[in-house]
C-alpha cells in the first residue's frame, strides 16, 4: 500500500513506566514525561503529528486533529535493552532475557578471554562508559590492558585507546569475546568502545562497533529480503541485525549525521524500507543523566522533522518510535522499562487515528511486513487503520 517506509527509532525515548517496571527497578521512569515536567520541551512538529495525544505531557498540548496516527507500544519480551527492543520490532519475542552481570563476568570467562587475546584486562565491573575511562584510562595507557565493563544491559564492552590498541586489533578482540560468550553466557552484544585523547580529557570516538547475537531466522528483514524489498539501514541497525536482509547501510557519528543521512537515503532509495536509529538520546544523554542535553536533542529532532516530511512522496509512510526508555531524571543511568511512543504519518495515510496501546513492538514490524506482502511470527498489523 505504501511504496516506501521510513522507520525512525529514537533510541531510548520512552513514554512512561510499564506495569512491570518495579521488577526492573524502574518505578516512576517516564523519559518524555519527566523531561517535559522538569526541564520543559518545545516539540511543535511532533505534537502536530499527535505526540501529546498519546498521554498528558507537561507543557505540550494535544491537538484536536493530529496530522498523524498515534499510540504507544509495550515490550512483550523481558528486558529493556537495544537488542530486545529492536528484535521485538522485527517479530522476535524472547522467552528469557539476555544474561546480566552486575558484579562483573565470572573468572572462567575472563581467564579464557585474557588467554586468547594475550593481554590482561582492567575493570570487569558494571560502570558508566565515560566514567570508567576516566578511572582506568591512565592505567590502560601504561599497561596496554583493555578495559572491560558492563551495565544493567546484557553487554560485554571493551574500551581501548586507539593509539594503544589499534581499531583493527580492538575489533579482533571483540570478535574473540563474541566467540567465548556463548551458551549460558550469551550476552546480547559485545561492543568495541574506542577512545582518544590524554588523561583528564579522554573522549570516545565514533568508531564504536557492536557484535550482536545472530537473530533467529524468519524475522522481518529476512522476510523482506525474500520479497526482494530493499532495506537500507542508518546507524547501528546493521550491527543489531548483523546485516541480515540489509542491502546497503551507513554508520552515523551522531544524531545530526543520522538525520542528514536519512535525507540523503531518501534520494537514493526510491522504494522499500529505510530503517534508522538515532542513538544520541540514549548514548550521549540518557546514560549520562543529562536532562538538558536530552531535551535539546529532542527539540533538535523536532526542528528537523519538517524537512523530512516535506520530502515524503505520496506513497511514503513515516514511522517514529523507540526501543525502550532511558530516563535521565532518575538516579539510575541505565535503560528503563517503559512504553514507547508510536507516530505514523504519510501524505496519503489516514490522519488522526488513535492506534491505542499496542501489546508489542512487533505490531510495527507486522505492519511493515503486511505492507510489502509478507508476514512475521508475532504482532498485529495496524496497516489497514492508517491506509
Amino acid at each position: 500500500m505504501f511504496g516506501r517506509v521510513i522507520w525512525i527509532v529514537l533510541d531510548s525515548v520512552g513514554i512512561g513506566a510499564m506495569p512491570d517496571a518495579a521488577d526492573y527497578g524502574d518505578v516512576g521512569s517516564d523519559t518524555l514525561g519527566n523531561i517535559a515536567r522538569i526541564r520543559g520541551l518545545r516539540l511543535p512538529n511532533l505534537c502536530r503529528l499527535g505526540l501529546a495525544n498519546i498521554k498528558p505531557l507537561a507543557g505540550l498540548d494535544p491537538v484536536p486533529t493530529p496530522a498523524g496516527a498515534f499510540g504507544r507500544c509495550a515490550l512483550a519480551s523481558p528486558g529493556k535493552d537495544t537488542t530486545t527492543g529492536h528484535w521485538e520490532m522485527a517479530g522476535i519475542h524472547l522467552e528469557k532475557p539476555f544474561p546480566l552481570y552486575p558484579h562483573g563476568f565470572p573468572r572462567e570467562i575472563m581467564d579464557e578471554f585474557e588467554r586468547r587475546i594475550g593481554r590482561r584486562a582492567l575493570g570487569n565491573k558494571a560502570a558508566s562508559g565515560t566514567e570508567i575511562i576516566k578511572e582506568l584510562g591512565t592505567e590502560h595507557l601504561r599497561t596496554g590492558s583493555p578495559i572491560v565493563y558492563t551495565s544493567a544491559d546484557s553487554v560485554f564492552q571493551i574500551a581501548a585507546h586507539e593509539e594503544v590498541i589499534p581499531l583493527r586489533e580492538l575489533y579482533k578482540i571483540c570478535e574473540t569475546a563474541r566467540e567465548i560468550l556463548r551458551g549460558p553466557h550469551e550476552v546480547g552484544r559485545v561492543i568495541a568502545r574506542p577512545f582518544a585523547g590524554a588523561p583528564g580529557a579522554f573522549t570516545r570516538t565514533p568508531n564504536r562497533k557492536d557484535y550482536a547475537v545472530p537473530p533467529p531466522k524468519g524475522m522481518l528483514l529476512d522476510c523482506l529480503e525474500s520479497r526482494n524489498v530493499e532495506v537500507y539501514s542508518i546507524g547501528k541497525i546493521f550491527d543489531v541485525f548483523l546485516g541480515r536482509g540489509i542491502r546497503d547501510h551507513v554508520k552515523t557519528k551522531n544524531n545530526d549525521d543520522g538525520m542528514a543521512k536519512t535525507i540523503e537515503a531518501m534520494g537514493l532509495v526510491p522504494s522499500g524500507l529505510i530503517f534508522v536509529n538515532l542513538v544520541d538520546f540514549d548514548q550521549q544523554y540518557g546514560h549520562r543523566n543529562d536532562v538538558a542535553g536530552y531535551a535539546a536533542a529532542l527539540e533538535q529532532f523536532d526542528a528537523w522533522l519538517p524537512d523530512l516530511l516535506r520530502r515524503l512522496d505520496e506513497t511514503d509512510l513515516a514511522i517514529i518510535t523507540a526501543d525502550h526508555g532511558c530516563d535521565p531524571t532518575t538516579p539510575s543511568t541505565d535503560h528503563s522499562r517503559e512504553y514507547v511512543p508510536l507516530i505514523v504519518y504519510g501524505p496519503n495515510a489516514r490522519a488522526g487515528v488513535a492506534l491505542g496501546l499496542r501489546q508489542t513492538l512487533s505490531d510495527i514490524g507486522q505492519t511493515v511486513a503486511e505492507n510489502f506482502g509478507t508476514s512475521i511470527g508475532n504482532g498485529a498489523s495496524f496497516l489497514r487503520s492508517v491506509s
